[in-house]
């Protein structure tokens, strides 16, 4: 079983907010945020940006927007300031360790699939008391390519031992994670925790981690390979 960390275990959002909030006072210009950290994290993403540049960036590019010109050294000391509370603010959502839990008592190995600089997502995870709960951390920091690429799939799977038809993979974003599965080969799961549209998305869909234990058990455990996940 393969898993995303951010909006998936990890209430990545609420604590991005928090930050947002004791930076500014406010979490109004969220939606902004927002945008623009899509914007480039997906350029850190396809390596255009170191991931420390990109944070400096992005929180130019966010003032910016708003008419205030910061230079980088502002800029720095605005991003340390948020990034200090946003990790304080990092926890699990509530249904994350009961179904991890689960899967372990089932026998499953577990993996890791994340797009993240490497210090960056190990610090988190041992923050949010996951350090020894994985067999296999891969990061796309670490491994050089990012999801959706098959190759960062494959490389999971060949680290648990696996063919992908054997592993299924959960995260929150459709196309990165249960479609770019998927297409890997792997058994894709869309965590729609916002039960966001598309309805009809093409891979089993979740609206909780509460939820995944019984698609394993049941519906996809009809599905060739699947039952073998389970003992």
């Amino acid at each position: 079983m393969c898993l995303d960390v951010d909006d998936t275990l990890l209430d990545s959002q609420r604590a991005a907010r928090q930050g947002l909030r004791e930076l500014l006072g406010t979490d109004r210009a969220w939606p902004v945020w927002e945008r623009t950290t899509d914007d480039y994290y997906a350029r850190y993403v396809n390596d255009e940006l170191d991931f420390d540049v990109m944070c400096v960036e992005r929180t130019k590019a966010f003032f910016a927007a708003f008419g205030e010109q910061i230079d980088d050294a502002e800029a720095t000391r605005r991003e340390n300031l948020r990034m200090a509370a946003m990790q304080r603010s990092w926890g699990l959502f509530d249904d994350a360790r009961p179904c991890l839990d689960w899967m372990r008592d089932s026998g499953l190995r577990l993996a890791v699939v994340t797009n993240a600089p490497s210090a960056y997502q190990r610090k988190k995870i041992a923050a949010v008391g996951l350090a020894d709960t994985f067999d296999v951390l891969v990061i796309s920091g670490e491994v050089g390519v990012a999801k959706p690429d098959p190759r960062i799939f494959h490389t999971a799977c060949d680290a648990l031992g696996l063919r992908p038809d054997e592993v299924a993979h959960v995260g929150d974003r459709l196309d990165t994670d249960a479609q770019g599965a998927t297409r890997a080969g792997l058994h894709g799961i869309w965590l729609n925790r916002d039960q966001r549209a598309p309805e009809d998305a093409g891979v089993p869909a979740i609206t909780s981690l509460h939820e995944l234990p019984e698609l394993l058990v049941g519906d996809l455990a009809a599905l060739p390979a699947v039952p073998e996940l389970i003992r």
